[in-house]
């Protein structure tokens, strides 16, 4: 049997991919471009991609193709209906993730709360040696406890952040990007009522039509001075030039794991914005802790298994 990795690079050179052997003969590509994917899968009977888009066009080339296994939790570069035509399984991994994404959320709310990036130059200057006082209070910065908490999109991750943030004192409400999640848990809120009332609002949502453009101007104009937006969900959520305008103007901040196109272009209006001090940006790593990415492994060995046990290749 033969196996096809199309972008392990996104997998990173600290994870053992040699257990995909046991399945048969593994190509690994760090990378694949597009107008490589045909060459790169034709043989395969398996391929294995987290990002590289399979298509129509791929499918149709690819006579051996039997399993494409998706190496996140998301499935839009892959056309499901068209495989699911062509007798062709797809599995996913899911849940591999969260506790990865639930720690960079909070780790990128303290960067931003308490002020970090302020305090680590203020002492690598050596303005502190200079000061003649043993403190600093010359950005201050408030506690998480009894803060209002808003959640986009209370699923499993929004859930566990949730649980998090009550840890520290805050008070959770969250809203309901579907419009049908009534969880008990937490109080529900109108999108708006959210984000005027919220100290800290976190997204954790997937990218669909319900959700493009979620945060436009006008609703990004409602967080209260002093709120701190993150968006650890899809890039396209946030419209990044409406973001950009609203941390030049009002006394918000930001902290973005996704963009609308990744990596961030470099004529991006978000450059500018994080001269201000209040954007912090991270390349998509919030899902990457070692553990999660071994968990999304052994999740993708689980999926050929029960596969190969369905089936005889």
């Amino acid at each position: 049997m033969k196996l096809a990795l199309l972008d392990a690079k996104t997998l990173g050179n600290d994870i053992d991919l040699g257990v995909f052997e046991i399945f048969g003969e593994v190509a690994i590509y760090e990378t694949t471009a597009p107008q490589d994917r045909i060459a790169r899968c034709r043989e395969a009977d398996i391929v294995i991609t987290n990002k590289v888009v399979i298509d129509r066009e791929v499918i149709d080339a690819c006579e051996r193709l039997k399993l494409i296994c998706v190496a996140a939790t998301g499935m839009n570069n892959v056309d499901l209906d068209y495989a699911k035509a062509k007798g062709i399984e797809v599995r996913n991994v899911a849940g591999y993730s969260t506790q990865s994404v639930v720690q960079h959320t909070f780790a990128m709310l303290f960067y931003l709360m308490e002020k970090l990036p302020f305090y680590d130059e203020y002492v690598r200057s050596k303005a502190w040696a200079k000061s003649g006082i043993f403190t600093c209070v010359e950005r201050p910065f408030r506690e998480l406890e009894g803060k209002q908490w808003g959640i986009v999109g209370l699923g499993a991750i929004g859930k566990a952040v949730a649980k998090v943030a009550e840890a520290f004192g805050a008070s959770v409400v969250y809203y309901s990007t579907s419009g049908e999640n009534d969880d008990p848990t937490y109080p529900r809120m109108e999108l708006e009522t959210l984000l005027t009332t919220s100290h800290i609002v976190s997204i954790h949502a997937p990218l669909i039509e319900r959700t493009k453009n979620l945060l436009d101007l006008p609703r990004l104009q409602m967080l209260q001075k002093g709120a701190i937006l993150l968006n650890l969900g899809r890039g396209g959520i946030v419209n990044e030039a409406a973001l950009a305008q609203v941390l030049k103007e009002e006394e918000i901040y930001a902290g973005l794991d996704v963009t609308e196109k990744e990596p961030l272009p470099e004529d991006s209006p978000l450059y500018d914005a994080m001269e201000t001090g209040r954007l912090l940006i991270t390349p998509h790593i919030a899902w990457t802790s070692v553990e999660a990415r071994e968990r999304l492994v052994a999740g993708i060995v689980k999926n050929i298994e029960a596969f190969l046990k369905r089936h005889t290749i």
